[in-house]
């Protein structure tokens, strides 16, 4: 149980609740395993009366019959007063320790989704959506299992185990001992399959993440599925992981068909032995008959409790396998980090000074010695070809990824030297792949913004030349988008987007390569923007193809990770270089 170690914490934190939860479950075992006692007297009454009653003349048996009866009653009574203090703590006790797992199973996946949006960009590349749903949803609901389920019922075990042995040996001592005789074998079964279980478990949780991450890689691509005709062949590869799924568990529920049946088997044995010997030593006047009926309640008292032993052990190893799971995840640390907390306006001066940088999932070496300088208010455009590295400075602008070489200054300032957050906040970025959320259009507009103004809204979706086409949507700027914006074209998307960075007003503008889908008359709407409202601020466009409507301070042509060529339009096209071919002589793609 080392890696359910880390839960500590929260029983720390919830300590009044799990301590209040003790206390009312050995309450209510206390008055459990009175009632036994309560039926022992009774039922010993009962034949004490009826021995009297055989030797007693005829006038006197009905004063006995009536006295007998007004007992039972009493006892009756009784044994149902215990039964409702009984069943009030047993509620009070679910309502402290379950509600306790509850409360910790919320706190739980806030920190793993805090964690989550901590960690960089390369964690992102190096594990799939469906692992990183699968561990902030099936692992924590089986860790909360243990935290309630498994944590009340072994409480519970303990403290009845301790009343119910206690008053056992305070009737008779052998008799007990022959009673718990079979309990040994029992815990070396449970020794067993505790550890089949673990390592089943987690097994089974691997093959859960991986049937997630299908289910949402083919939901995602559902576009591309359909018009390559692909359904069955994504369906047989998903009917083969369920297969592979139903095996792992059917591999645990043949333990636990074999571990349950065991451990009733042993308990009846419990109950034979009971009644076996106890007869022997109710023959020889040592106990009573009553306290053979006590003894065979205890027993079945303890069945329940005793059973769910296994259960609790298969609760508690399923939980360590979840457990370790999210612990891998929650004790990485993220490689990029805030050093400082700032809310300093950006002025937007860039420098690259040498930069090298290879992505440390792939090993793809993306840029090797790149050095230039924007000043503050340019507008610049980093040109070249698919694969040159142009996305990559973006990236790291971003602070996505820090560089392994070389040196990016912002402001004079290494970009590391800067708060992370208000860095991001300070630029406005559009990535290539656009990505909207299953919101309403001004929601999407105003994400990443402090105002929740709609009249905003619509003024800089006019800016990005896009209010008349969400105006013809069925609800306008309250039309719900689909999932990764599905209901929309791809220049509609794009040009959403564009909105929601200019509505930062930010003090860098990072366009890359997302003017692809728009015709030139909306980009020269957009670049009229530009040149108005953020014409004192740095642009930088990235694109892998001239853009007619832009009129840019520099351009910086990238090739194989390298700055090759820099200059204006025509100094640039004077020299006939690389430039001078995308221009002139432009690939099949860029034809595209």
């Amino acid at each position: 149980m080392k890696h359910l170690r880390t839960l500590n914490r929260f029983f720390i934190r919830y300590r009044w609740r799990i301590l209040l939860g003790i206390v009312f479950v050995a309450l209510s075992n206390y008055f459990r395993a009175w009632q036994p006692q309560v039926i022992r007297e009774a039922l010993d009454h009962v034949l004490e009366q009826v021995r009297i009653y055989k030797d007693a003349p005829v006038p006197q048996q009905q004063l006995i019959m009536d006295e007998l009866s007004k007992a039972l009653f009493q006892f009756g009574g009784i044994v149902i007063v215990l039964a409702i203090f009984m069943g009030v703590f047993m509620y009070l006790m679910r309502q402290t320790i379950i509600v306790m797992s509850r409360l910790i199973e919320y706190d739980m996946r806030k920190e793993i989704f805090d964690q989550y949006q901590k960690l960089d960009l390369a964690f992102y590349r190096q594990h799939n959506t469906g692992d990183l749903m699968s561990r902030i949803t099936e692992d924590v609901s089986r860790v909360r299992m243990y935290l309630g389920p498994a944590i009340l019922y072994g409480i519970n075990l303990a403290t009845l185990f301790v009343l119910v042995i206690y008053s056992m040996l305070s009737v008779n001592v052998e008799l007990t001992l022959y009673t718990l005789l079979p309990l040994p074998l029992l815990s070396l079964s449970i020794y067993y399959v505790s550890d089949l279980i673990h390592k089943r478990s987690g097994a089974r949780q691997t093959q859960l993440a991986k049937l997630t991450s299908t289910v949402q890689e083919v939901f995602s691509g559902i576009r591309i599925v359909k018009s390559y005709a692909q359904e069955r062949r994504f369906g047989e590869h998903f009917a083969r992981q369920c297969d592979q799924y139903k095996q792992k568990n059917l591999e645990i529920a043949r333990v636990e068909a074999f571990f349950f049946p065991l451990m009733m088997i042993l308990i009846g044995a419990s109950t034979l032995l009971v009644v076996f010997v106890g007869g022997l030593q109710v023959s020889r006047g040592e106990v009573t008959p009553g306290n053979i009926a006590e003894f065979v309640i205890y027993v079945n008292m303890l069945t329940w409790p005793v059973t769910s032993i296994g259960w609790i052990a298969s609760l508690i190893q399923q939980a360590e396998a979840s457990q370790q799971r999210i612990n891998e995840f929650m004790q990485r640390k993220p490689v990029i980090s805030t050093p400082i907390i700032s809310s300093e306006v950006l002025k937007g001066n860039i420098e690259f000074r040498n930069v090298s940088f290879t992505y440390p999932d792939t090993g793809i070496r993306a840029l090797r010695n790149v050095s230039f300088d924007i000043p503050a208010g340019s507008r610049v455009a980093l040109v070249g070809r698919t694969a040159s590295g142009k996305s990559s400075v973006a990236d790291l602008l971003l602070r996505m990824y820090d560089v392994q070489e070389g040196q990016i200054l912002i402001d004079g300032k290494d970009i590391r030297e800067h708060d992370l957050d208000n860095l991001r906040y300070r630029i406005g970025y559009v990535p290539q792949d656009v990505f909207l959320f299953s919101d309403t259009v001004t929601n999407n507009i105003l994400f990443g913004s402090h105002v929740e103004d709609r009249q905003i809204a619509m003024d800089y979706a006019r800016n990005a030349a896009i209010h008349e086409e969400i105006m013809e949507l069925t609800n306008g700027y309250d039309t719900m988008i689909g999932e990764r914006g599905v209901t929309l074209s791809g220049g509609q998307k794009q040009r959403i987007s564009i909105a929601r960075a200019f509505v930062k007003n930010p003090d860098i503008l990072i366009l890359d390569d997302c003017l692809s889908a728009v015709d030139t008359k909306t980009e020269r709407r957009i670049f009229d923007y530009l040149d108005t409202a953020l014409h004192k601020k740095t642009s930088i466009i990235i694109t892998h193809r001239m853009l007619g409507a832009a009129d840019f301070d520099r351009i910086f042509v990238l090739d194989h990770g390298q700055i090759v060529e820099s200059g204006t339009h025509e100094d640039l096209m004077d020299r006939q270089g690389v430039y001078y071919d995308l221009i002139v002589h432009p690939t099949i793609e860029q034809e595209a």
